[in-house]
This record gives structure tokens, sequence and C-alpha cells, in this order.
């Protein structure tokens, strides 16, 4: 039922930087009383508000491929438990809203007086969770090698924290108290939230915020409908692939079949390949919010990103495909790895309608790595885990950048003295690999090389694309270069494939070299030019 609160546009910026405001500060609590640096540090935790039906209303500036799944984990939670005021609920099951293991989302219902208004709620990606390998990306073939599986549950009931439910998550992973610290750090995050939207509340009336969290909403979709009706109609197809699933050598289609018309979208996803062995599938939540990055970057006002945004959009899969693998697929790298090909796909049918406006393909991986073992000062265990950023892609208007985390994700990097810090690591080398980036009238942006020095005997896992595949350049630009993923022992270098594990040494390293981005427009041939201006003198 709609409100008799007549809605002004002055009235609904302001609202729009008020809600989103919380998120932000939601954020900076959970960073700063986190306790590993992949939270801390890289900040790879992302934070919404959400109606009363589970419906974004507005989110931080934090990981696109969190936030446009987090509303599944919010719909689930109401649908399978009764929530009361002071309740907050925890899961990571992608099956169930979630995205991959590692991603635990704390959701908090925010009632006022006994009426359920809307929902505040956070995602962070925990360094581990169990499983077979330490940082809880595995090469794994089930779900169940990934690690603990939380299905909607209450971590906390009526403002208490449930102990025994904390006690079996942090039972089931390497680093217990770090777990049980960033956990602590995403209840806190939630409390403020909720205490913002109270004195929000209170300052302009519940009538007034639950119609102005309507407004947002509606608003993002008439930009949307906007953006929607200035590309040309008609049907657009491409497909682009992953190198492969750490199992089978072969590579994975991802077919992307967008069709235009008018103001509405459909993004046909369901002709691409079967579900694997390996960790590569990908649950719907990501797919979505695959679908609502690429969009929503396509509009260069700053407008709310949430669920308007995604209503003149219809996303379309099939159940049993890499894009909508069923339980108990292993998906630890769907969320990383096959979210960034879904934006190379989506991203490259686009290129067709609106080449102006579409850049070449990015580095397409989050290079994913981690290193865990027995820390030799206290003797406890330790797990780290980062992704490293690459080339972006070229575009009509430019050169790609260089070194930045691409697309799906939007984390930092790990501090090379906070990483020397917390772990038995020593960074030898961290860098612009130069010359990665494709050539083309505009250059692809250059990857990254860092080196990694173990202090201790540790287990790597390397969990990476196109390595086989390089990124492509769009309109006569060249592909970027492949990554590389190498290991140095007494001097001798050994190239490995893009998705690995293995036990090393004291004293041996891994360098990671990320992909360049892809090159934009066809070099220009200034040679016959040069030669026509020395006959001039």
């Amino acid at each position: 039922m709609r409100s008799s609160i007549e809605i002004n546009p002055i009235d609904l910026e302001i609202f729009k930087n008020r809600f989103s405001s919380i998120a932000e500060e939601m954020g900076v609590v959970l960073q700063r009383t986190s306790y590993s640096p992949n939270i801390k540090e890289r900040r790879d935790f992302s934070c919404a508000i959400f109606d009363a039906d589970g419906e974004m209303v507005s989110q931080a500036l934090h990981i696109p491929v969190h936030l446009g799944s987090m509303s599944w984990a919010i719909k689930n939670a109401i649908s399978g438990l009764e929530l009361k005021d002071g309740d907050m609920v925890i899961v990571n099951d992608p099956f169930r809203g979630g995205t991959h293991l590692p991603d635990i989302t704390v959701i908090s219902p925010f009632f006022y007086k006994d009426e359920l208004c809307l929902f505040v709620a956070n995602r962070a990606h925990h360094a581990d969770i169990g499983g077979i390998n330490a940082g809880s990306m595995p090469i794994s073939n089930s779900i169940f090698q990934e690690g603990i599986i939380i299905p909607p549950v209450k971590i906390m009931k009526e403002g208490r924290i449930q102990e025994d439910i904390l006690q079996m998550i942090l039972r089931n992973v390497r680093t217990p108290e770090e777990r049980r610290g960033d956990l602590e750090a995403q209840v806190m995050a939630n409390i403020v939230g909720k205490r913002r939207i109270k004195e929000l509340i209170e300052r302009e009336g519940i009538e007034k915020v639950k119609a102005y969290s309507i407004a947002i909403i509606d608003y993002a979709e008439r930009l949307m409908r906007d953006l929607i009706r200035r590309i040309p109609d008609g049907i657009y197809e491409f497909e682009d692939f992953l190198d492969d699933d750490g199992f089978e050598n072969e590579r994975i289609r991802i077919k992307c079949r967008l069709r235009i018309d008018g103001d509405e979208a459909e993004v046909d996803l369901s002709e691409s390949d079967p579900q694997t062995k390996g960790c590569v599938n990908s649950v719907y939540g990501v797919v979505f919010s695959a679908v609502l990055y690429v969009f929503r970057s396509l509009i260069r006002e700053d407008i709310p990103a949430n669920a308007g945004c995604m209503r003149p959009i219809r996303v379309i899969t099939k159940k049993g495909t890499i894009l909508d693998a069923e339980f108990p697929s292993a998906v630890s790298g769907g969320n990383v790895e096959t979210s960034q090909r879904i934006v190379d796909a989506v991203l490259g049918a686009l290129s067709k309608a609106i080449p102006e406006r579409i850049p070449a393909a990015s580095q397409g991986t989050m290079n994913n790595l981690s290193i865990g073992g027995i820390d030799p000062d206290s003797g406890k265990p330790f797990a780290y885990y980062e992704t490293i950023g690459g080339g972006m892609g070229a575009s009509a208007e430019g050169d790609g950048e260089d070194a930045v985390q691409c697309h799906m994700t939007n984390t930092m990097n790990t501090p090379i003295e906070a990483l020397e810090y917390s772990y038995p690591l020593m960074v030898k080398k961290y860098c612009i690999r130069k010359d990665s980036g494709g050539l083309g009238k505009h250059k692809g942006g250059d990857g990254i090389i860092r080196e990694i020095l173990l202090l201790t005997d540790s287990e790597v896992t390397v969990l990476s694309e196109r390595r086989k595949i390089p990124p492509y350049g769009l309109y006569g630009g060249m592909p970027g270069k492949t990554g590389r993923n190498i290991i140095i022992r007494n001097g001798e270098e050994i190239e490995y494939s893009g998705k690995f594990s293995i036990l090393l040494k004291k004293g041996d390293i891994i360098r990671i070299e990320t992909p360049g981005g892809g090159g934009f427009g066809i070099v220009q041939d200034h040679s016959k030019d040069c030669r026509e201006k020395d006959k001039r003198g």
C-alpha cells in the first residue's frame, strides 16, 4: 500500500544520501572493529539496507558481487524463520542466498513499535571457513570440501549472542580467534545501522521514512528504464570462455543473448555450458549480481544501486548449467572467477549495441591466492587470502587503468607492512607488469606482479583465470596478455596452471603475474605520415 506522503525531489535526494550514509557508516564500523587483514585492510565486505520484503533500498560503495545477491539471503531468512526485535541471522549457504562459503552474511530486522520496517545486513569474506584447504578456496569437486555450510540460523536472539551456534562455527575453522573477532565486528556494524535508522525515524517519522524507501527504489527504476530506452532495440549475442574447471582441461562457454525491447532488457544465459566437476560453478544470485553491476555501470549519474535497477531487466538461466548449478556442486570459484566472465560476456553483447560506451575485456579474474600453515612465532594456524588486481580494458574514451581491481571486486590490496606483520610471509616484489596490456588505438591497462617468500612451510592454493584465454580486445584492439603462476624453488622457476594447490617449503617463492586488459581500436600506422614529413624536410 502506497503512502499518502507527497514525494518531492529535494527530500528524495536527502533520503538517498541518508540511507547510503548509514550503510557507509556500517562499513566503517565493520572495518575498524574487525580482526583480519582481509576485512580491515582489504575491505572485503559490503553493507546495505533492505525493505521489509528483502528488496535492496540502498548500499554502500562496496563489493558488487556481494551486494546484488544479498537480497536472496534476506528473503530466505524471512521465509524460514520467525524474526523478532533483537534477532540476527547468519548465513553463508550459496544455495540459500549466499555466494560462496567464505562470504558470511549477518542480517538484522529493524522493528519500530512492533512493526517490521527494514533490514540492515552486511556480508564479509572470512579468510578461512574450514574445508580441505587453508583459506577455504580449494580446487574442489563438492561444496562439502569448501568449508562449513551455515543455513539461515539465528546468531543472536532478542539481543543475546547464541554461543552454541558461534562455537559450532568456530570449531570448524583454522583461525577461531580471528573468526570470532570478525563475526563480532559484523554484529556491531548491524547494531550501529539499526541505531542510525531509529534516529532517522524519530526525526522524520516512520511514514515518511517508509515512503522514501519506496520512492528511492522507484527512482532507480525510472533511471534504468531511461538508460535501456537509449540502447537500440535488437538481439545481441556474445560468448566468452573460462579456461577450465581445475579438473578437466576443457574451456567452458558462457553465452549471452541480450534482447533490448523499448525500456526493458532480457539477459538470456541459459545456453551456457553444463555445470562442471570443479569449483567454477555459480549460483543464480551471483549471476544476478553480475548483470546488475553491468547495467548500473552504464549510468553515469550518482543513483542508488538498489532493487529498482533490476525491475526492467530479466535474467534467464537454466538449472544444471555453469550459471545455475545445483546442490551439492562446488562453487568456491563461481563467485570470484565465473562472475567476472559473466560480466565479460554481457559487456561483449552490449558492445554490439553501443560500441562507444563499452570497454574491452579487463583482466577477467580475481587471482585468488590462499596461503596457510603454522605460524612459527605463535605456534598457531594462520590463513592468508588475497585477490590481486590487474589491467582494465581500454575503451573509446582512452587507455585502460593499470594495476586495479576490476569489475566484480572492489577491494583494496593488503599493504606489504600489514601482510608481513600478520603472517610469516615476506613480499619480495610488488610492481606493475609492464607491456601486459593489449595494444590498440587505446592500450589496455597493465597487470601486476606480486612475489611472496614463505617464511614457514605452507599450503598454497591459487584459483585464477585468463591463463589460457586472454582478455579480448574490441574493434581491432589486441587482447591483453594472459596471467602466469610461478613457483620459485632454489632459483628454479616452475610455471603452474591457473588452478592448483601445493605444499611448499620455507624459502619457496610464489609469483603471480596478472593479466593485462584488452586494447580498443586499430593501432594507427604513422610510418607513412612520418616518411612524407621527412621528404618535405
